[in-house]
């Protein structure tokens, strides 16, 4: 299974929770799951943005060779899920073909469509890329309790 996870510039939301989900399924011993990311609006070879990668380092997560790509329609032909942060991300990889393999992360999770969303850290101090990491935090053992079940 490939799981794809997109934001808007692939430099915040998306690879922490690339690295995060990954770091889960190795710690749960789950195979046979890729996990990437992209970016609606991303500069391609971007790394990490600051806040994102120093938080990561605070939460055992390792983001130093991650590298922005740009969501492509090989991109979306070639993932299984395809995990969103916002609203327009769903409609931008739909755009591209993503059909009903695209699903607003929270959602996908649980969560109520108006708590679905995960708030862009980008900018911010890194209090509010700490606020990401918990959502990122309460959102993936759902996520992977789903993908787990038969036809999740």
């Amino acid at each position: 299974m490939k799981i794809l996870f997109v934001c808007t510039g692939n430099i915040c939301r998306s690879p922490m929770a690339e690295a995060l989900l990954r770091q889960l399924l190795k710690q749960r011993e789950v195979e046979g799951v890729e996990v990437a990311s992209a970016g609606t609006a991303a500069a391609t070879g971007e790394g990490a943005s600051e806040g994102g990668y120093l938080v990561g380092l605070e939460c055992g997560l390792d983001m130093s060779s991650h590298k922005a790509q740009p969501l492509t329609e090989e991109l979306v032909r070639e993932a299984d899920l395809i995990l969103c942060m916002s609203p327009h991300h769903v409609a931008r990889a739909k755009m591209l073909g993503a059909g009903d393999k695209v699903h607003l992360l929270g959602e996908f999770a649980g969560r109520a469509a108006e708590e679905a969303e995960v708030p862009d850290p980008f900018g911010g101090d890194l209090e509010d890329y700490r606020y990401t990491y918990r959502t990122f935090s309460e959102l993936m053992p759902a996520v992977i309790d789903r993908i787990l079940r038969p036809h999740g």
